[in-house]
This record gives structure tokens, C-alpha cells and sequence, in this order.
């Protein structure tokens, strides 16, 4: 089942009919056993009238979150890792990421607040003082307030290369800024865990040319799922709830850097795909 929030308020798409919810977001996201909830209100809802489809609803989309936190897991993809080392041999930071691939604690960070996240069909940003951005597609957990995973949605960790590669000090300002997250299109809560056999895959398009292109396994993460929701919440609390984005192992090349108006789609089996666009955050 998939959960939607549109300008219009919250949908749930259950076998192909849609359904209005009245609940508030954070309420209605923020519960045990969210899938068995979602199930009972599927067989006792009101279907929606006819012409509020598929196409509606994609015209109608915001990002699947209310007031939850996104925060963002590094490094728990071998090739993700290797990608670190590259863009930080200069600086002397290579070997951080050496070591936080092999440690037992994983490096978990602050990515964004709500206002911040763009949605399916949104622009996000790229910085004008950086000279190599690259969008991170990412499997991104929604996990309920008492830690248990709950949910998954597709997330785009837009990333400054060269502002981290010069100190891993200015990760924070590499990774946290206006819109340098999207989520969606929605939140997908399946009945059993997203199986680590789904692919995730990215699409970059440049005037009407793909420039990138990959795929690649959940399985091929290192780090376990509820291991890295474990981690966030040992010594945190998430009133409503808490998004975390679990790392990525597509890498476009080096040469590669984003530019304005290129299209970015990431999809992750089950769960739908998410397109967004390239901007430079405009002058006021």
C-alpha cells in the first residue's frame, strides 16, 4: 500500500483504489503496526469519485513527510566508500572513510528539515560555490517514533563532491542546504520488509539525452536496515517519527557535475519513482 500527501490532503492507493484519510500526517504515519491500520481502512473506506486518478494525484503531489526530521546515513556502500577516498586524497581525509566503512559504528548525519525537501516533480538545488554536485539516490526508511521501520520512500541526497573532498569538516555544508533533499512520491508500507533483492536505479537526462545512467541491489548495502535505525535512535527521540536516508552506490564518474535543467529519476522497486529537476537556488 502507498500513502500519499497531495495539496488536497492525505491518500492511500490500496489495490489500485484510492481513498481519502482524514487523519493529520504525523498521526496517521506515527502508529504500530501502520500496514495492518492501513489494510482495515482500506476495507471500510470510501473509494474516491471517479476522475480523481493517477493523474490527479501526480498533479496534486507534495513530499511524504510532516514534521519529521531527514537525516542520512554515509558510507555503507563499497562503492560509496571508494568514491569518499577519491574526492578526499588530496585533502589528506581519504582514510576516514576507509575506516568508517569497517567500523562498527556507521557515520549517520542531520540532512534536513521538512520545509526544506522537495517533492516528486520539484526542483532541487544545486550551490553556485561549488564546481561538482551529484544527486544520491537512496532507500529511505520512514521508522514510527518507538524505532521500529514502518515504512519506505525513494530519496535524492543532492550532494556538493568538491566541498567535502576539500575537509570532511564541511560535510554539513556538502550535504545541508535548501533543497538539497527530495523525497517520494510516497511513503510505501508493504506488510513484510522491502526485500534486498530490489533495485535502485538512476536516470540523468540533459537536454533530452540520458547522461547517466545505473542500477544497483539494496543487498548490496553492508550495514543492515534496522541495524542503521537502531543506531539513530540509541540516544535520540523522534516524537513523530524520523526519515533516514541509508547511503547510496551509484556514482556518476568524476568528470560528471549536474547543470541547471537536468532531469534526475530515481526509482526503487515497489516503491515508484521520483523525479526531480536542477536549479540553482534563485537571487533574491
Amino acid at each position: 500500500m502507498k500513502l500519499f500527501r497531495t495539496k488536497q490532503g492525505n491518500v492511500l492507493e490500496a489495490a489500485g483504489k484510492y481513498y481519502h484519510l482524514d487523519q493529520p500526517w504525523d498521526e496517521l504515519v506515527n502508529r504500530d503496526n501502520l500496514f495492518a491500520y492501513l489494510e482495515k481502512t482500506a476495507a471500510s473506506g470510501k473509494e474516491m469519485p471517479a476522475g480523481q486518478d493517477k493523474d490527479w494525484l501526480e498533479r496534486s503531489i507534495l513530499p511524504p513527510i510532516g514534521s519529521q526530521e531527514v537525516w542520512a546515513a554515509g558510507v555503507t556502500y563499497l562503492r560509496s566508500r571508494n568514491a569518499r577516498m577519491e574526492e578526499s586524497q588530496e585533502s589528506g581525509g581519504a582514510t576516514f572513510y576507509d575506516k568508517v566503512y569497517e567500523a562498527d559504528r556507521p557515520e549517520l548525519f542531520f540532512k534536513s528539515l521538512p520545509h526544506r525537501v522537495a517533492a516528486h516533480g520539484e526542483h532541487v538545488y544545486i550551490r553556485r560555490d561549488s564546481k561538482w554536485n551529484v544527486p544520491e539516490p537512496e532507500l529511505t526508511l520512514f521508522i514510527n517514533s518507538k524505532g521500529a521501520i514502518q515504512g519506505y520512500t525513494v530519496g535524492n541526497d543532492m550532494s556538493s563532491r568538491d566541498i567535502e573532498g576539500e575537509n570532511p569538516l564541511y560535510l554539513p555544508q556538502a550535504k545541508v542546504y535548501e533543497r538539497s533533499a527530495a523525497l517520494g512520491p510516497c511513503l510505501y508500507v508493504p506488510k513484510e520488509s522491502i526485500p534486498l533483492s530490489s533495485m535502485i536505479r538512476m536516470t540523468i537526462t540533459r537536454e533530452g539525452k540520458k547522461v547517466y545512467e545505473g542500477e544497483v541491489p539494496v543487498s548490496q548495502m553492508k550495514r543492515g536496515l534496522t541495524e542503521l535505525a537502531g543506531w539513530l535512535y540509541r540516544e535520540t527521540d523522534f516524537v513523530n517519527g524520523c526519515f533516514l536516508m541509508t547511503g547510496t552506490c551509484l556514482v556518476p564518474p568524476n568528470e560528471f557535475t549536474l547543470q541547471e535543467k537536468d532531469r534526475v529519476d530515481i526509482s526503487i522497486d515497489g516503491v515508484g519513482i521520483l523525479t526531480n529537476y536542477i536549479l540553482y537556488k534563485p537571487v533574491k
